[in-house]
């Protein structure tokens, strides 16, 4: 009898559904798909490519990060700004780095304060995590499109621009960008050593953001920082004091107000519209790649909205 009942018991167990896991945080989401991120610099002025917070310098004004770069550089600890999006099939996931500088060591009519550029992760859902399809980077006026290795994701309405490679990290195969000296332009890591042969390693961490020991530091940390937390980069989109006007930060030195948050980024000669990388994923992966089914800007949350 006993045997019995210890059948029927365990397949009434079998008949019932599985529990379901944990739900997965924004924090927890965006650490997991935080890539490894290759900084070159250039040694006439390493520090100026030091990432950091918009605020590292303890207020949030456009107007005094050039100079605060060069009097606080212990205050220019590894961080990258992050978002959140998305719909019935997929996620968006948005890193944005910030330098206080936009620099040229030859040509001042080039410069300009405050530079934030980044990089759209699309994911799509299934499982705890989902599975990286494709990346878009932000290089200046332009953006560049990537598929990891085995992504359907096809050509669309712009060429893909190249095989997003991996870096092993905390156990996980990130994906990895690489960004210019200088001009901070933003791409996939190509699988190469700096140009120059110095550049600094940046790596996702859960605890504060680290300051570089030098131009050529292999292993440092960034923090990962919510765009919509309390007080922070959203929160100050209408002070104008960080914001020159919509999307646009306030700077003064070389060319005035010339860099521009992720709902302010816009190709000069593509479709999608100005700052649609953050507030309408969807339609830009719709219109660069093909084969990208689910792109549907009827989204679950949309914090941009």
């Amino acid at each position: 009898m006993r045997t019995v009942l210890a059948l029927v018991a365990a397949l009434a167990a079998s008949l019932l559904p599985a529990p379901a896991s944990a739900a997965v945080s924004d924090a927890d989401l965006a650490y997991h798909w935080a890539p490894v991120h290759y900084q070159d610099t250039d040694s006439s002025n390493a520090s100026a490519d030091y990432l950091s917070p918009i605020d590292f310098d303890g207020n949030w004004k456009g107007k005094d990060n050039w100079e605060n770069q060069a009097q606080q550089k212990q205050n220019l600890r590894g961080a990258a700004y992050y978002s959140v999006t998305e719909n019935a099939n997929f996620y968006y996931l948005l890193y944005a780095f910030f330098h206080p500088r936009d620099w040229s060591d030859w040509n001042p009519l080039e410069e300009h304060e405050n530079d934030l550029e980044g990089v759209l992760a699309v994911v799509e859902k299934g499982g705890q995590w989902g599975t990286l399809r494709a990346m878009i980077t932000v290089a200046h006026r332009d953006f560049y499109s990537y598929t990891p290795a085995g992504s359907p994701f096809t050509s669309g309405g712009e060429n893909i621009d190249g095989t997003v490679l991996t870096t092993a990290h905390d156990g996980l195969a990130r994906a990895s960008t690489f960004q210019e000296a200088k001009g901070h332009g933003l791409y996939r890591w190509n699988g190469k050593d700096f140009p120059g042969g110095d550049g600094i390693v940046y790596y996702p961490t859960r605890g504060a953001g680290e300051v570089p020991s030098s131009g050529n530091d292999r292993s440092v940390g960034y923090q990962l920082i919510n765009i919509f937390e309390v007080g922070g980069l959203w929160a100050h989109r209408g002070d104008s004091a960080t914001f020159h006007a919509w999307g646009t930060f306030a700077g003064d030195n070389g060319k005035d107000n010339a860099a521009n948050a992720p709902w302010g980024w816009d190709d000069h000669n593509d479709k999608p519209g100005r700052g649609e990388l953050a507030t309408d994923p969807a339609r830009v992966v719709r219109d660069y790649f093909g084969n990208a089914g689910g792109q549907s800007s009827s989204y679950v949350r949309n914090p941009y909205r």
